[in-house]
């Protein structure tokens, strides 16, 4: 397992929107290790479909290789979440707002992994703006690894 320090922060960067967020090793110390290991890590964010006030990245098939850890359904705005598939595909999600999470299976629960800590008041103007004019590129990168 990659070791990651509780005081290391990460850059999001959704569009031109920039956050900073902290791991969660306390309550998913796996899946911390595992997501670190892929950094810098690229995707497409788009809004959810069934769970509210919240964007997710689909990821399909996409094994992390982690199973449950502190499983959460209702997270508060800037609890990141991993959910490592089931009776859904893979994915993460972002919460902006009043979000439950769940498909159109039901309702799901995911790892809560990062924390945004830095640039929070600007997450929901930015999911309503994901929800009316489409999907931004996100990046998550060490937060050092910036210059």
């Amino acid at each position: 397992m990659t070791a990651v320090s509780d005081s290391e922060l990460i850059d999001i960067a959704i569009g031109a929107d920039r956050f900073k967020a902290r791991w969660e090793m306390a309550a998913s110390p796996h899946t911390c290790a595992a997501f670190r290991r892929l950094l810098p890590y690229s995707q497409k964010i788009i809004h959810a479909r069934w769970s509210g006030e919240a964007c997710w990245i689909p990821l399909g098939a996409f094994d992390l290789a982690v199973g449950p850890e502190h499983p959460v359904t209702r997270p508060d705005p800037g609890q990141i979440l991993f959910y490592p598939g089931g009776i859904s595909e893979t994915e993460i999600l972002l919460p902006y707002g009043s979000t439950r999470f769940s498909s159109v299976a039901g309702e799901l629960a995911g790892n809560h992994f990062l924390t945004i800590v830095g640039g929070l008041e600007r997450l929901a103007a930015l999911g309503r703006e994901i929800l009316w004019h489409g999907s931004r590129d996100i990046r998550f990168e060490l937060a050092r690894e910036r210059r």
